[in-house]
């Protein structure tokens, strides 16, 4: 006898809210560990992607769009991958979505060599340090290091400072010492 297929296993949706999202972490300062190391899936870069990618943010340079300049003229003879695409799958690969962290801005963003279409990258993120800053949330600081899979080869190094909430906002620090709030004119 062949089992029943279940048509609506999840008929209530106020018990869906119960389920803890995919991929989606819950992390405070505090479970932050210095000298935390996460290693990304890998992915390939395809030309359909390179040539949306530069279409959406108007990117036509020859060397990412022209593949008859690039091969001729361009110093790496053949088209590029975009150095901005390449951060944003960087990045991308390592999206976590922690609900009690929040982007602060981007340091020391290289684009150290070129991805070509066709590469399978892989991004590799370390927790740097983290520091006290407001009476309710921290700052830490990771580095992205976006790799060529065949190779090894290191293509974008980035840093990034992200806010993030305290479990205990009274175990940061003295009040005094932090900023009142992140809106606030100290960074």
């Amino acid at each position: 006898m062949v089992p029943k297929m279940a048509r609506n296993p999840n008929p209530d949706p106020h018990k869906h809210l119960e389920v803890p999202i995919w991929n989606q972490e819950d992390k405070y300062y505090e479970d932050y560990i210095v000298p935390e190391v996460d290693r990304s899936i890998s992915r390939t870069i395809s030309e359909g992607e390179v040539m949306l990618f530069n279409s959406l943010v108007l990117d036509m340079h020859p060397y990412v769009g022209d593949d008859i300049f690039a091969r001729r003229k361009g110093i790496f003879g053949r088209r590029i991958v975009p150095g901005a695409m390449v951060f944003s799958y960087g990045l991308g690969l390592m999206a976590t979505n922690n609900v009690h962290a929040f982007s602060y801005g981007y340091d020391r963003l290289r684009f150290i060599k070129p991805a070509f279409i066709g590469d399978t990258i892989y991004t590799m993120r370390t927790l740097l340090d983290k520091w006290p800053k407001y009476e309710t949330m921290g700052l830490f600081r990771v580095s992205y290091e976006v790799f060529r899979a065949d190779d090894g080869e290191l293509l974008l190094y980035c840093e990034h400072l992200q806010t993030v909430e305290y479990r205990d906002p009274a175990a940061a620090g003295s009040p005094s010492e932090l900023v009142k709030s992140p809106s606030g004119s100290k960074p």
